[in-house]
């Protein structure tokens, strides 16, 4: 079993930062892969941003490249979301994913508030 908990989200105006963060507890070295996925009202979940937990490897969606910065500690267990030049767009609740490999289901959060407004 894994536990992730999120913190960091909430009300920030356009252009603004935030870090999300996630820490994770349980059999935590079993999962190859973390991610970050969002939902926004009336959307699917969809994947923002995603490391690899052997050489570090990360994949961003085409939306975020360049504004985002996915990160980890590992002597925490944590895993990191910068998110810079915020955009009304990038409101929506945020959530962190264990997985074993690409594609399998994997652990979830409970997700965290992310509203960008003026």
């Amino acid at each position: 079993q894994v536990q992730l908990v999120e913190s960091g989200g909430g009300l920030v105006q356009p252009g603004g930062s935030l870090r999300l963060s996630c820490a994770a507890s349980g059999s935590i070295f079993s999962q190859n892969v973390m991610g970050w996925y969002r939902q926004a009202p009336g959307k699917e979940r969809e994947l923002v941003a995603r490391i690899m937990r052997s050489g570090g490897i990360t994949n961003y969606a085409d939306s975020v490249k360049g504004r985002f910065t996915i990160s980890r500690d590992s002597a925490k267990n944590t895993v990191y979301l910068q998110m810079n030049s915020l955009k009304p767009e990038d409101t929506a609740v945020y959530y962190c994913n264990a997985a074993i490999q690409v594609g399998s289901r994997g652990y979830w959060g409970q997700g965290t508030q992310v509203t960008v407004s003026s």
